[in-house]
């Protein structure tokens, strides 16, 4: 699991150190969108045909419906709260910091 981890955070930086150096061809970002989606829509059949595969995913789907539920709920709501706090205390500020220099 850890060396997993490890591998597909080397990805992540290799890639974004790749595109920080430019060392990418421009019609290649531009298409990035295009690529993303794909190799999502893949991703998203590979799993499928994995979770159908599996006999105890299949007999447990209620019990981990219900689960996923709560848990997205639950993600969402303190998203929604966090921002909320962010936008109120960081947010606000900036503003405040803007008039007082607009005044000065």
């Amino acid at each position: 699991m850890t060396t997993r981890l490890i591998i597909y955070l080397s990805i992540i930086i290799l890639g974004a150190f790749i595109s920080y150096k430019k060392f990418v061809h421009k019609n290649v970002l531009k298409k990035l969108t295009t690529i993303q989606s794909i190799s999502i829509i893949i991703l998203l059949f590979v799993m499928g045909i994995k979770i159908g595969g599996d006999k105890e995913v299949i007999s447990s789907f209620l019990t981990l419906g219900y689960q996923a539920l709560i848990f997205s709920l639950f993600s969402i709501a303190f998203s929604i709260f966090f921002v909320m706090i962010i936008k109120r205390f960081i947010i606000y500020k900036e503003d405040e910091e803007i008039e007082i220099k607009e005044e000065a």
